[in-house]
């Protein structure tokens, strides 16, 4: 017998390149949700009609049904190469199209690969834009320097890459859904003298 959370985890992926590398982390990632009982929803964003945001259009193209998979969500997981140190722009737009209906006090995990260095700053700029749309970022991210020497053959081949994404698809079934932090105050507070 199958066991499921009750629990949807969607992936938008904001690579458009063949073989991408983020495709491939991402499908991992969601891979590790369903085993540990989610329903799982990847959104190739660069295959939907999504033209620049305009504001006075903000229903063009396929922007409705992104935010229906989006809103079905219990737990979201951006996906992107970084681009000039910061996100692609398929996933900008994308997220222009989205707002606080989608991710307000949604649970949100970040992936970030590049070709070259560490891809901090496109994780940062992610978890910005996050929290102003009053998401909840998970603390663990995943990071891909160097892709080129972490996949092989349409797979990650690098163990600590691997364990890594595991434990995102992980985390995001577990904590998707969170109405508020947990209570850690009283565990932190600092004892007054008398």
């Amino acid at each position: 017998m199958e066991v499921t959370t009750g629990k949807h985890i969607v992936a938008l992926c904001g690579s458009q390149r063949n073989g991408s590398y983020t495709r491939l982390a991402l499908e991992r990632t969601l891979a590790t949700a369903e085993a540990h009982g989610a329903t799982t929803d990847l959104v190739d964003v660069g295959a939907l009609e999504l033209p620049v945001f305009d504001p006075d259009h903000t229903d063009a193209g396929d922007a409705e049904t992104l935010r229906k998979r989006v809103r079905a969500a219990d737990g979201v997981v951006l996906g992107t190469p970084m681009y000039h140190g910061s996100y692609s722009s398929p996933l900008k737009t994308a997220l222009d199209y989205c707002g606080f209906d989608e991710f307000e006090e949604t649970t949100v995990g970040l992936l970030v690969v590049s070709g070259g260095g560490f891809p901090t700053p496109a994780l940062e700029h992610l978890r910005s834009v996050v929290r102003a749309l009053d998401a909840w970022v998970l603390p663990h991210q995943v990071a891909i320097p160097n892709s080129h020497s972490a996949f092989e053959d349409g797979r990650v081949i690098d163990e600590g890459l691997i364990e890594r994404i595991e434990t995102l698809g992980r985390d995001i079934v577990e904590y998707a859904g969170v109405e508020s932090y947990p209570e850690t105050a009283t565990a932190c507070a600092v004892p007054t003298a008398d």
